[in-house]
């Protein structure tokens, strides 16, 4: 078998190899540009979370009376790449009512902005929760060309932020926002990431475009490619979205409806984040549509999970400007056939295969076998969704919140909003399989899908398959060049063979250097059976109890079929070290601390892991 067409050509960097190099970055990050996090952190800036990312320190919690961070934090280690992230709604809202002497800066709506960060989130934040957002004319003016001149400025500020700190070969920063769809509360939300420093005059919001079919179509009118613009998209949440990602939303119900959508869908959302602050989204146990036996590691920084379940919902601001929570119980199920829920951004309404990476992917099977083409087809990484500027922070010892609702041990321990609080937790990090580090080959290793996630540690994993590795490849000082010659990596389809056989995999996993040994390699594969059913397996195929600096396993699949379509992809897991509330739980004094510390209901230990893109092989 020839190279696969993805190899690396030459670049411009001298740190340059033709097999990869582990790259690792987080693309989900806000500061105060966010409407959000400007009501929810520290101030921190597109620059302050370019200082964090690159080792620098910077402010974080406690804020003083007069409203200054006076805290200082440093990530334990420099990342090789990021984005900022800024929500690309409500840019120009924000600027009007903040800019003194702005056209509507003395009106009522702006004055009730001003008088709390908290109302103003509120008050921008229902606009989106509708499926037909409009911009408010009070602000925006009856065309909303108002907020769309006041966007300018800050969107020039993110893009000069990211160009100036952009070193390549050094350390790479992509010009990006994220697209913030929230229809009944449930997440519809995409980061938008563009190739280089040829982006769109503005960012195309959700009021611009809302669903994903017309995003896509938007962005593509307006990122000329004649001049080198070029943009992915990236779902996070997932597990929030009561099914709302599902493919063709909103769309006819005809096969070329849905082909044109899965055509779209394949060129611009290559990719999927598993693992962040407001949870993991790899799979959830109990999903009766799915065929498999329970996953222990799904429950790992589970915040859905079927069944009874308290939420947090908000009733009104209370006279401090807080926002006042009510605790409520919900039963959450599985969305009845053809429906969607609602409430998912609350761990409300009902929860759909497509809410979970594993069973997403098997969804992506069933209609590749439907209309000839997948949908779903996703790579894999995580990222931290920081609303702090601090990229990267995922040390579970030194986590120091996300959120102002996060800023001390007490606080963090308390159940929150969105997540926060002792349901957060640090995020992930994205890993990326690049030959050098500029924005091209990251940009281009996330097409191609040759990218992981991990759920903070600095875990390096690998997954090739083909159809006749040597059964020593482990063994062998070539073992990745070999891997290319005779397959075909993470994120790729592995081809049909001629002739009868198996396919054998390439399984392999480093630790983080600075972090623990490894314990498991999991491969886990998917498939839709004869009779049209989804179906998933966890294969463990290498354990060292004791702990290795490295695991590294050939694995043929005996229970093959070549007439049933199936994806893989590897999951490698440490052992199991403290959750991050452990750390906060210690450094309150016994007798103050609450009682989340010793109920159980969350686990004192947590096993960290990494997880590759799925290799995916079409039934024939």
């Amino acid at each position: 078998m020839d190279r696969a067409p993805v190899a690396f050509e030459q670049g411009s960097c001298e740190a340059f190899d033709e097999n990869g190099t582990a790259l690792f970055g987080d693309l989900h990050i806000h500061t105060s540009y966010s409407f959000d996090a400007a009501a929810n952190s520290t101030g921190a800036t597109p620059e302050d979370a370019h200082r964090y990312a690159r080792g620098e320190e910077i402010p974080i919690f406690p804020i003083n009376d007069m409203g200054v961070a006076v805290g200082r934090t440093k990530i334990d280690r420099p990342l090789d790449f990021l984005a900022v992230t800024d929500h690309g709604e409500f840019l120009g809202e924000r600027a009007l009512c903040r800019t003194a002497g702005s056209p509507v800066y003395d009106t009522k709506y702006c004055s009730i902005y001003r008088s709390s960060q908290r109302q103003g989130m509120i008050l921008l934040g229902t606009v989106i929760t509708t499926e037909t957002p409009v911009r408010i004319p009070e602000i925006c003016g009856a065309d909303g060309g108002l907020c769309r001149d006041y966007a300018q400025s800050p969107w020039q500020d993110i893009q000069d932020t990211s160009n100036k700190a952009n070193t390549p070969c050094e350390f790479t920063s992509f010009v990006a926002y994220e697209y913030t769809g929230t229809p009944g509360t449930s997440n519809y939300h995409r980061n938008v990431i563009f190739r280089n420093d040829s982006v769109p005059e503005l960012p195309v919001s959700y009021i611009d475009a809302p669903i994903d079919s017309k995003l896509w179509a938007a962005l593509d009118a307006v990122c000329d490619a004649e001049n080198g613009c070029d943009y992915l998209t990236i779902p996070h949440n997932s597990n929030l979205a009561n099914g709302r990602m599902a493919p063709y939303m909103q769309l006819e119900d005809t096969t070329a409806a849905k082909r044109a959508y899965a055509q779209s869908r394949l060129k611009r959302e290559p990719i999927m984040e598993i693992f962040q602050h407001k949870g993991g989204s790899e799979c959830i146990n109990g999903l009766s549509s799915v065929f498999g036996a329970p996953d222990e590691l799904c429950e790992i920084e589970a915040v859905r999970r079927m069944g009874e379940n308290k939420i947090y919902m908000t009733s009104d601001l209370s006279s401090s400007s807080e926002l006042a929570m009510i605790e409520a119980s919900k039963v959450t199920v599985e969305c009845p056939e053809g429906t969607i829920g609602t409430y998912g951004m609350l761990g409300a309404g009902c929860v759909h295969p497509t809410d979970f990476q594993r069973s997403a992917l098997l969804v992506g099977l069933k209609e590749e076998q439907a209309i000839g083409l997948n949908p779903v087809k996703l790579g894999i990484i995580a990222a931290t969704d920081t609303h702090s500027a601090t990229s990267g922070g995922v040390k579970e010892s030194a986590w120091v919140g996300a959120v102002s609702g996060e800023a001390n041990p007490a606080q963090r321990l308390q159940s929150g909003l969105l997540t926060s609080g002792i349901d957060g937790n640090p995020g992930g990090l994205a890993g990326i399989w690049a030959a050098e580090n500029t924005r091209d080959a990251i940009f281009d290793a996330m097409l191609r899908k040759e990218v992981f996630g991990t759920s903070g540690p600095r875990i390096r994993p690998r997954l090739f398959a083909g159809w006749g590795f040597d059964s020593n490849l482990c063994q062998s000082n070539d073992m990745i060049t070999q891997a290319y010659a005779g397959g075909v990596p993470m994120g790729a389809d592995l081809i049909a063979s001629d002739e009868p056989g198996k396919p054998m995999f390439l399984a392999y996993a480093a630790k983080d250097p600075d972090g623990q040994k490894l314990q498991e390699l999991h491969l886990i594969k998917g498939w839709i059976d004869s009779l049209g059913k989804m179906n998933t397996q966890v294969i463990p195929i290498a354990t060292e109890q004791a702990g290795a600096d490295s695991l590294c396993k050939v694995y043929t699949d005996d229970n093959f079929d070549s007439t049933q379509s199936a994806y893989y992809y590897l999951r490698a897991v440490e052992p199991e070290t403290p959750r991050w509330h452990t750390y906060d739980c210690a450094a309150i004094a016994e007798v103050d601390r609450p009682e989340v510390c010793t109920n159980g209901q969350y686990p004192n230990m947590i096993r960290e892991m990494a997880w590759t893109s799925p290799i995916w092989y079409q039934g024939q």
